[in-house]
């Protein structure tokens, strides 16, 4: 049996730590699954698996990318995205800058 020494039991800790959490993406309307990293938008992920979802300022003010969370939840780096409070509780959310929490199903609006 071979053992590990303690340097590359914290070498492999290290290296898990830094790899972002990947969930699972899916477009309600056209079924196209995809991974969505926690660590970037839902667009990147969407675009990096060839998704075409409608995107303009990549901000979060201009609002063309907005789409309705069916389920799961995202987080945002800006304290207040252009949604209204409402838009919020009906689960809109702007992909362009939402970063997924859990897996998610989300459709076009």
């Amino acid at each position: 049996m071979q053992q590990m020494s303690p340097e590359s039991d914290e070498a492999m800790s290290a290296d898990s730590r830094q790899q972002p959490l990947v969930f699972k993406g899916l477009v309600q309307d056209t079924g196209a699954a995809f991974a969505a990293p926690a660590d970037q938008s839902l667009f990147s992920s969407m675009r990096q698996a060839g998704i075409d979802w409608p995107v303009s300022c990549r901000n979060g003010t201009c609002r063309t990318c907005i789409g309705q969370l069916v389920t799961g939840e995202v987080a945002y780096d800006i304290p207040w995205p252009g949604l209204s409070l409402e838009e919020k509780r009906n689960g809109y959310c702007l992909p362009c800058i939402a970063r997924p929490l859990c897996d998610f199903v989300i459709q076009r609006t």
